[in-house]
């Protein structure tokens, strides 16, 4: 089982708190789940649509700050969740070593899920439904669910 998962996007305010706290929400005790992103605005709260998307699901993600992606933080993590395929690149380039680790969390959805960023609420929404089918998928083939 991995014990240590990292979720990672562009800038840690929208896509990856929303499939970390998803994560979070049907991991097992004792797993640690956190996000990240490559060019993440550090600081920054969860954008308020996600928050509120998350909210609608019970999930409260008010207290999530942004974080850089560092090469520690690769090293440390079991499993790398990226967002698309140019993350999963950069992250190779950050860390050679970490290839194994790195997959989609659309994987077998068979498609990365697209930056809402600075989009439409209803965009939002739309881009949450990947983020829950990869989350459903990973949580079957990691707990057994």
């Amino acid at each position: 089982m991995f014990n240590n998962i990292l979720v990672v996007c562009i800038g840690n305010i929208c896509r990856s708190p929303m499939a970390e706290a998803l994560l979070k929400a049907c991991a097992p005790a004792g797993v640690h789940i956190s996000s990240a992103g490559i060019g993440a605005l550090v600081g920054e709260p969860a954008d308020p649509i996600s928050v509120q998307l998350m909210q609608d699901r019970g999930i409260d993600i008010t207290a999530h700050r942004a974080r850089q992606l560092t090469t520690e933080m690769v090293q440390q993590a079991e499993l790398i969740l990226v967002m698309e395929e140019t993350h999963m690149q950069h992250i190779h380039s950050l860390s050679p070593t970490a290839c194994g680790k790195v997959h989609c969390l659309g994987k077998w959805g068979g498609k990365g899920i697209p930056d809402p960023y600075k989009k439409s609420p209803e965009y939002f929404a739309s881009i949450l439904i990947p983020i829950e089918q990869g989350v459903d998928a990973w949580a079957a083939k990691l707990w057994k669910r």
